[in-house]
């Protein structure tokens, strides 16, 4: 094999293992030595896990030389957000009171990228609890974006999306409870998907019922990002609506084959009085004209209705409240200034708010189901404009082309969020790049749990152009 293994596919590699032309060990080592290299830079990762792999990946050798039968992730590194359950791994949900947190369990995902022979490299970083959509806090500190030093990582899964753009390891489990996998995705130039309810069953979410956040797979290439589907999907006792649900073909439906004829794309820029940089607008029409190439339809939906971050706001900040109320009580000196006031926010929200809230949850599912019924797939942004300063505050203003708005959540993720709230899957694509030399992303949504269908289409997208030529310095 030549070349630099951290710069190739999972897909890649799994051939290359197979084949032995490359072995885990040298891989492992590989990608290890590009994390040491690339920390101090980027400061991706809470905790590295080096002897562990090595170790892992010792063993994974000695099994394909056995001739052994392997996993479909036999001897691939991945990395995991530090908000998701690690047996034996510090997980300290990047929060300083659970620094020395190490779980019993895995988490069902991590657990099943395991069973296929993927190998723990690290754990990535998150702000407290997954909190916002900047990643940093008292605990390490702030992540870097992949393409540059000045501009934030995006969050909370800002430590995954890095890595995987920075070339260490292909494979990283993120989450997304509002846009947390397909916001740093857009930033970092990477694939973020936020499958359907149910797919990936959610092994730590403590109302699995009003649940609306996911753990997600993040990849360089929509052909991985299928692959680990396909590890993590198929149901599980602890998460109801993964039952009675079987894992489709998702490596099968993400080989970019045929095109987009007989498809119907419905697309909006953003919700009535959300303004797009010109950059964005410019490459996300350059998409919807990349679609219509590939043989789909092309129509406008109207944004209306869709403005619906303060019903987002009123769950989420609900379950933080009653979840991390007794820790900030306890730990006030430990806690980011901006999750505290996240926290104090939520104490304004009442029993009868939060279910007129899941009650307008409901209205915005059969919005998006009565457009999924009119077309097969929602295309729009994934974020307002490119990654946003190194130094930016949740509480601060937000700059878009020169003027300033008062809110970062609404003006830059407008159309993350319906979707956690709906469960329908949202992928974020890399579609371009700024004058700024950042990365752009387009948001593809498909049909509730029409995920296979959705890896199709992206696959055909990221096979339109050669995007992933270009790379990070």
């Amino acid at each position: 094999m030549n070349g630099d293994p951290c710069l190739l596919s999972a897909t890649e590699l799994r051939g290359l293992i197979a084949e032995k032309r490359i072995s885990p060990v040298e891989l492992v080592s590989a990608v290890l030595a590009r994390a040491e290299e690339l920390q101090p830079k980027l400061n991706c990762f809470i905790t590295l896990c080096g002897d562990e792999a090595m170790a892992a990946a010792r063993d994974a050798e000695r099994k394909m030389m056995a001739g052994e039968p392997l996993g479909l992730l036999h001897g691939i590194p991945v990395t995991v957000k530090d908000i998701v359950n690690t047996r034996g791994v510090k997980t300290t949900f990047g929060a300083v009171p659970y620094r020395d947190n190490v779980p019993t369990e895995d988490a069902v995902a991590v657990a099943r990228l395991r069973a296929q022979g993927a190998i723990l490299i690290g754990k990535t970083t998150t702000p407290e609890f997954g909190s916002k959509c900047l990643t940093d806090s008292p605990l390490f500190g702030r992540t870097r974006n992949a393409w540059s030093a000045e501009r934030s990582s995006g969050g909370s899964s800002g430590g995954a999306a890095v890595a995987i753009a920075s070339g260490i390891a292909p494979l990283a489990i993120a989450t997304d409870g509002g846009g947390s996998t397909r916001i740093p995705a857009a930033c970092n130039g990477v694939v973020g998907l936020k499958q359907s309810n149910g797919v990936i069953p959610h092994s730590q979410a403590l109302d699995v019922f009003g649940n609306q956040t996911y753990v997600t797979p993040t990849t360089r290439t929509v052909a991985d990002t299928a692959l680990m589907m396909q590890a993590m999907a198929g149901e599980d006792p602890c998460d109801p609506w993964s039952i009675g649900i079987p894992a489709p073909d998702f490596i099968g439906s993400a080989a970019p084959r045929g095109d987009l004829r007989g498809q119907k794309i419905l697309f909006c820029a953003s919700p009535p009085g959300r303004p797009v940089s010109s950059d964005v607008a410019a490459s996300f029409k350059a998409s919807l004209d990349r679609l219509a190439s590939l043989g789909a339809e092309i129509e406008e939906f109207s944004g209306d209705g869709f403005d619906i971050e303060p019903i987002w706001r009123a769950i989420n900040h609900t379950v933080w409240r009653t979840r991390f109320a007794k820790l900030a009580a306890e730990h006030k000196d430990e806690l980011s200034e901006a999750f505290l006031k996240q926290l104090a926010l939520a104490t304004e929200v009442s029993g009868a708010d939060y279910q007129e809230a899941m009650f307008a949850r409901t209205a915005l599912f059969r919005r998006v189901q009565s457009l999924l019924a009119r077309g097969h797939l929602l295309a729009m942004p994934t974020i307002t404009r490119t990654a946003l300063p190194i130094g930016q505050d949740l509480f601060g203003t937000i700059e878009i082309d020169g003027k300033y708005f008062d809110s970062v959540r609404p003006h830059w993720f407008p159309w993350t969020m319906p979707f956690n709230m709906t469960g329908h899957p949202a992928v974020s694509l890399p579609c371009g790049f700024g004058r700024d030399g950042l990365p752009i992303g387009l948001q593809l949504v498909g049909r509730f749990r029409g995920d296979a269908e959705l890896l199709r289409a992206s696959a055909l997208f990221e096979a339109s152009h050669d995007l992933l030529s270009r790379r990070p310095a």
